[in-house]
């Protein structure tokens, strides 16, 4: 057996003897085995919490937007299910809140809260410098309308956290190619500079030059974070270096970031630029 099961179950139906079951599977969680050679995945891993629930949970938050399509989900994520259970095993998070049956789809066979109900728990549940990658991702992988997630906030008025998610929604762009580009937007917001422009193409002519990451066209100012692969990988640190002069001989100035800048050190680098180029507060 390669899939995850309840071990239950499966002896039950003749597929296992007890002695296979113990002797060729380990336990994800209670009565939830995964064969002994296999890595869970957080596909398994929530599969497994699911069972665990007596398949009456539906998965939310985190999970949720990885079924949905969203990147940069680690496999060891916790797994959030909205079920009623006070003691939930390590790993799962049980959120016992309302859902209605509209706020619920499946993906992959699996009852997994919808894109718009996943955004209003991510807003709510996740400090905002977290929620705000996470709702970028969520929105770069399956655009959600923002008004439906404000109905729901209106739903589900007394719910905790609704503020923080109001706060949140509005800045949320899916153009954010990476968890440090929204890292590096919020920054720039939070500083007091207008809201940037995402994935802004470029043009000589008809050609493409290239998309930038975020800025101000009307000020011919962007910021780019330039993550490992523009150090490890030369042939591409050739490719952005040819981009960048062009970028400047077109008016540009790019503000590149790296992992290393302080962030007070990028807001007045960027500020100053913007400056520069005729801008006021």
């Amino acid at each position: 057996m390669g899939e995850v099961f309840l071990g239950s179950e499966a002896v039950a139906q003749g597929r296992l003897t007890e002695y296979e079951l113990r002797r060729w599977h380990r336990p994800l969680f209670r009565d939830v085995y995964i064969p002994n050679r296999h890595e869970p995945s957080l596909r398994d891993r929530t599969v497994g919490a699911w069972l665990r629930s007596g398949r009456r949970g539906a998965v939310a938050g985190v999970a949720a937007s990885a079924l949905h399509g969203a990147q940069w989900v680690d496999d060891d994520s916790t797994v959030e299910l909205i079920w009623s259970n006070t003691r939930p095993p390590r790993g799962l998070v049980a959120r016992a809140e309302r859902i209605a049956d509209d706020e619920v789809t499946y993906v992959a066979r699996l009852p997994v809260t919808t894109p718009a109900r996943t955004a209003f728990d991510l807003g709510r549940h996740l400090p905002r410098a977290k929620a705000v990658p996470r709702l970028d991702a969520l929105m770069r992988a399956t655009p959600f309308s923002a008004e439906d997630v404000s109905l729901l906030a209106k739903r589900y008025r007394g719910a905790r956290g609704v503020r923080r998610l109001r706060s949140v929604l509005p800045i949320v762009d899916g153009g954010a190619a990476s968890p440090k580009e929204s890292w590096l937007r919020l920054l720039l917001i939070d500083a007091g500079m207008p809201t940037p422009t995402t994935q802004i193409p470029v043009h000589e002519g008809w050609r493409l030059i290239g998309l930038l990451d975020m800025g101000w066209e009307a000020f011919r100012v962007a910021a780019e974070y330039d993550g490992d692969q523009h150090r490890s990988d030369r042939r591409q640190y050739v490719k952005d270096i040819r981009r960048l002069k062009k970028l400047e001989d077109l008016g540009w100035i790019v503000v590149r970031v790296i992992a290393e800048d302080r962030p007070d050190d990028v807001v007045d680098r960027v500020r100053d630029a913007l400056i520069r180029r005729g801008f006021r507060r």
